[in-house]
């Protein structure tokens, strides 16, 4: 695998188990076999730190989804944050798909974010035609979530 999917045996740059968007499209790229690629997403769901409990309110719900999903956004700076963004679910291939929406939004700007649309990542990768209607809605409402946040960063 001359390294692939190593970060899930911890060995990601920054110490965490968490892959970079450049990591998860590159192993997208080398998994051929759907089940296969199934599997990752389970993986990065599981290397995804857990949200802890008093971050599991009905105000860091996201609406529109058919599993139990947590979004906590964090901001730091001026007119323009940067934000970060944790997040959980109760399903295990929604958490992997939580772990990718992360690794494509958090550390950028407000104005990025809000302007970037993840969905396109996911179409890139293959990854919403072999998604069930209802977990591609949920994907859609977390998507929209922290794009509105964004949003509201920078209009503040």
């Amino acid at each position: 695998m001359a390294g692939r999917l190593a970060y899930m045996e911890g060995d990601s740059p920054d110490g965490t188990n968490m892959a970079t968007l450049q990591e998860i499209i590159d192993d997208f790229a080398f998994l051929d076999e759907w089940e296969d690629r199934y599997r990752y997403v389970i993986e990065l769901g599981k290397a995804l730190p857990d949200l802890p409990e008093d971050q599991r309110t009905a105000a860091n719900k996201v609406q529109g989804c058919a599993s139990q999903v947590w979004l906590v956004s964090h901001s730091a700076g001026g007119a323009d944050p940067v934000m970060t963004f944790e997040g959980d679910s109760d399903a295990h291939i929604v958490r992997g798909l939580v772990a990718i929406v992360l690794a494509i939004y958090s550390g950028r700007h407000a104005s990025e974010i809000a302007a970037l649309d993840a969905i396109d990542t996911f179409n890139t990768i293959g990854l919403v035609e072999h998604l069930s209607s209802q977990r591609a809605n949920g994907l859609r409402s977390m998507v929209r979530r922290i794009r509105e946040e964004a949003a509201m960063q920078v209009a503040a």
